[in-house]
């Protein structure tokens, strides 16, 4: 993945798109209803990304991810622990979309 340039939304609906079948996320903060505020998931890690029960836009049909628009989601580049892709985060939380390197694909 190319890190030099800005990360825009344009850019995480494409990462997802050409990766969807290799997608793991791993879902750091969640909003939660009964605190009113964002809560830490104390999640053990990346597993695969599951496909959502309400697939939304806002989802893009993914099960932990949610994007708010309006240019009010922030992305960064992540490249560690063999793992390359993308974490978001916004009013509604945070989390990581990423995928396996090619060198660690071809090992395990």
């Amino acid at each position: 993945m190319n890190t030099s340039k800005k990360i825009t939304l344009a850019t995480f609906k494409s990462f997802v798109k050409k990766n969807r079948e290799q997608l793991l996320i791993n879902v750091g903060s969640k909003f939660d209803g009964m605190t009113d505020c964002v809560q830490s998931t104390n999640d053990g890690g990346f597993s695969a990304a599951l496909n959502s029960d309400t697939p939304f836009s806002n989802n893009l049909g993914i099960a932990g991810v949610w994007l708010v628009g309006g240019s009010r989601d922030y992305f960064s580049p992540i490249n560690e622990n063999g793992l390359s892709g993308i974490r978001a985060s916004n009013c509604c939380g945070s989390f990581t979309i990423a995928v396996r390197n090619a060198a660690e694909q071809v090992s395990a």
